[in-house]
């Protein structure tokens, strides 16, 4: 069934023509993937499919009854209201009846204040959408209802704006660069979530791990034409390459064709014939076809680095945290005790979960933020390029070129050659005429490739990059991934594009909480395997225990207290007895708290129930979660001291 259709759209912005006739549909439960360069005029596009900009011409046709759903590329929320205000911002009877509803769950309202909160609940019977929220949030890892949407990073705001998104079931759904700021775990937890087979998608995205995953079809926009490739981003690459061979081919053979043509018309008479009217209008559509342009300009990165010396970045004992560390609950540490030595010709990449505390390391590296204790040692050689989250900080009113001539005039290149700023400007596929543009007519994947300009040429040897791949093309990538692998420079990079990091970086510091930093050697792709592995072999694990457990109790019911000895013989005597028992106990009840969590996600998730049932089970979740994250809290402390 087809769910969308696009007839001769077209957008102008400025002097630009972002595009012109395009048309394509869509499929019920198709998912597809736009592909192009950055100021192609992509998530304009998607945003007049979207109804949020209007085309200047052509026609969008939605089938009756679709719901429509939007993710905008750039997402921050800047208010002071909660979490669940920000989820349920409509103004309607249920939303809001299940928003005071949610509110007086989490500020522990009682008496006649919940009592009306529940009355509302069962008079609307908003029983269903409310569990259908508690599902979503806690899917998405958010699950503080009162905290400051202002107070979220930038992972926590993306995942929440998507789960508004998500929030009313649309059919079809179109998102600007969904990954941006999302973790790994949480782009896999996304990739699941997208693949529901009844879902239509419309996407931009650079993640070609996530393209593959996710999307079956691509298309592509490119010089003023729309391809579309039935497959995903490997099958679109694929074909890609034969298309182009064919091109080619096919426009050598058109100028051999026009040649031969171009004598037959020179030498032609001046009184022509039907005929030869015919064979004129031929040669000028062959012209037509064999001159076209079919070039593509690439991104030229060619910096002179400065020579690096043995000492980098040395670092020791670092230790940083946020609060206040003589108040309980309030500090949160994000590195303690850490000491390492950057080397020349390392390539590091930095990973962990959203909010850890990885760009507040980059920081420490870069002296631009104190340690609490310990120190930061950079070398005498070391000539600093940094390409923080934040982007370029340059107000809309300043020309492009300006950007550039304010950092230098001249720029020096390898082998004693120099380029002009306009120059170097030009090898960023920024051309004369929009050098003389101002930053506003910039969008945000040509605000980062300039950025990146002007981090480079600079002519670092050390570089460290804070989420550099977010809005940047596949071109610009590619670009970027093949000038680095062959430049001599100390490389440190947080990135959760599994692609980048698995092409650049030969080891990683893994961030895994309570300030604790390890060294793994390997790509990306290989400690997610070993994550999930780890994963599901302490899920086994915890459910023999728990069974072992429950059978030596059953054994020290007979033979008085022999049971406690062998249940606890593999557990090193840094426990004391008391701890031995506890350890034990949280073996076997984790197992099955979690599998109660999961129980009431899915009767939760479908919905249907009385709504005293519905109401129980809400707060019989929270419950259920407070709980697994003490008791794995706990756990985590008694297995270190255990070893």
């Amino acid at each position: 069934m087809n769910v969308l259709s696009v007839e001769k759209l077209a957008k102008r912005y400025g002097p630009r023509q972002l595009f012109e006739d395009i048309s394509f549909g869509l499929e019920k439960g198709q998912k597809t993937a736009i592909v192009a360069r950055n100021g192609t005029g992509k998530s304009t596009l998607l945003k007049c499919i979207a109804g949020v900009e209007k085309p200047d011409s052509g026609i969008i046709t939605f089938n009756r009854g679709i719901r429509v759903g939007y993710l905008d590329q750039s997402v921050s929320m800047t208010a002071t209201h909660s979490l669940v205000d920000e989820m349920l911002d409509q103004d309607d009877p249920v939303t809001n009846a299940v928003r005071a509803y949610e509110h007086a769950v989490a500020r522990h309202l009682e008496g006649t204040a919940m009592q009306h909160a529940i009355d509302s609940m069962s008079e609307l019977n908003a029983w269903d959408f409310e569990a259908h929220v508690q599902v979503l949030l806690h899917r998405f890892g958010l699950r503080d209802m009162e905290q400051p949407v202002n107070t979220l990073s930038g992972g926590q705001q993306k995942r929440l704006a998507m789960a508004k998104v998500l929030i009313h079931a649309p059919d079809v759904l179109i998102l600007d660069e969904p990954t941006n700021h999302l973790d790994v775990h949480m782009i896999e937890q996304l990739e699941d979530e997208l693949s529901a087979p009844n879902l239509t998608l419309l996407l931009v995205t650079h993640d070609r791990y996530f393209l593959d995953n996710v999307c079956d079809e691509i298309i592509e926009m490119e010089f003023g034409e729309f391809t579309r490739f039935k497959g995903n981003y490997s099958y679109y690459v694929e074909k890609k390459a034969l298309l182009d061979e064919v091109r080619d081919a096919t426009q050598q053979h058109l100028r051999g064709l026009m040649r031969s043509e171009l004598e037959w018309v020179r030498k032609m008479p001046r009184a022509r014939g039907t005929k030869s009217k015919s064979r004129l209008d031929a040669f000028d559509r062959i012209k037509a076809d064999a001159t076209r342009d079919f070039s593509r300009e690439e991104v030229k990165i060619d910096v002179k680095t400065e020579r690096l010396g043995g000492k980098v970045i040395e670092v020791r004992n670092l230790t940083k945290g946020w609060g206040d560390r003589q108040k309980p609950g309030t500090y949160k540490p994000i590195v303690t005790g850490f000491s390492y030595s950057l080397k020349r010709g390392d390539r590091i990449g930095i990973v962990g979960p959203n909010g850890i505390g990885k760009s507040t390391f980059l920081d420490l590296l870069t002296m631009r933020t104190p340690p609490d204790a310990g120190t930061v040692s950079i070398g005498d050689t070391v000539m600093l390029g940094t390409f923080g989250q934040q982007g370029l900080q340059i107000t809309d009113d300043k020309r492009i070129i300006d950007v550039v001539r304010d950092i230098a005039e001249i720029i020096p290149l390898n082998k004693g050659k120099t380029l002009t700023a306009s120059g170097l400007l030009e090898r960023f596929l920024f051309d004369k005429e929009q050098q003389w543009q101002y930053m506003s007519t910039l969008s945000g994947g040509e605000r980062r490739r300039l950025y990146l300009c002007t981090v480079l040429m600079k002519n670092p040897n050390v570089l460290i990059l804070d989420e550099p791949t977010n809005d940047l093309d596949i071109p610009t990538l590619n670009a970027l991934e093949d000038f680095l692998c062959d430049l001599d420079v100390c490389l440190l990079t947080v990135s959760h594009d599994r692609f980048f990091m698995d092409k650049l970086c030969t080891k990683l510091l893994v961030f895994e909480g309570d300030g604790k930093i390890k060294e793994w050697v390997g790509s990306y792709t290989e400690l997610r395997e070993t994550q999930k592995a780890r994963a599901g072999k302490l899920k086994v694990e915890s459910a023999a225990k728990a069974d072992k457990t429950a059978s030596a109790a059953g054994a020290m019911g007979q033979h008085g207290g022999l049971a406690v000895t062998e249940s606890t013989e593999g557990v090193k005597k840094k426990l004391t007895y008391a701890e031995k028992l506890e350890l034990a106990r949280i073996d076997k009840e984790m197992p099955k708290l979690e599998a109660r969590k999961e129980e009431l996600l899915t009767i939760m998730a479908k919905g249907g129930t009385d709504h005293h049932q519905m109401m129980e089970q809400s707060i019989a979740l929270e419950k259920a979660i407070a709980e697994l994250d003490r008791m794995m809290d706990r756990w985590l402390i008694l297995s270190e001291k255990a070893g």
